[in-house]
């Protein structure tokens, strides 16, 4: 189980996110439209302006039952081992156990 503190961190990282998306998405489109240096520049800047956790490259996938960062499979939000304990338990209809 990963700590709560943690958990929430993320929570909050996720929210900031979807504040700034908007932001960030206009930002970037206003790069790609302008020629000239000195106005990318300044576009850069007001891309910088933001909070560094509203970017999206900060979030990271958690397992949905511990909160577990690493071994995250994306089909089911679940981290590897409670994957394989639901897998024996015959949770996950069509998925093949092994054992080693």
């Amino acid at each position: 189980m990963a700590r709560k503190s943690l958990i929430q961190r993320e929570k909050k990282r996720q929210k900031l996110e979807q504040k700034y998306h908007v932001i960030r998405q206009s930002s970037k489109k206003e790069i790609s439209k302008v020629l000239s240096l000195s106005e990318k520049w300044k576009i850069y800047r007001k891309l910088q302006s933001p909070l560094q956790n509203s970017a999206a490259t900060r979030l990271h996938r958690r397992c949905f039952a511990t909160g577990r960062l690493r071994a995250n499979y994306r089909d089911f939000g679940l981290s590897g081992h409670i994957l394989r304990e639901m897998v024996h338990a015959c949770l996950l209809p069509g998925a093949t156990r092994s054992s080693w």
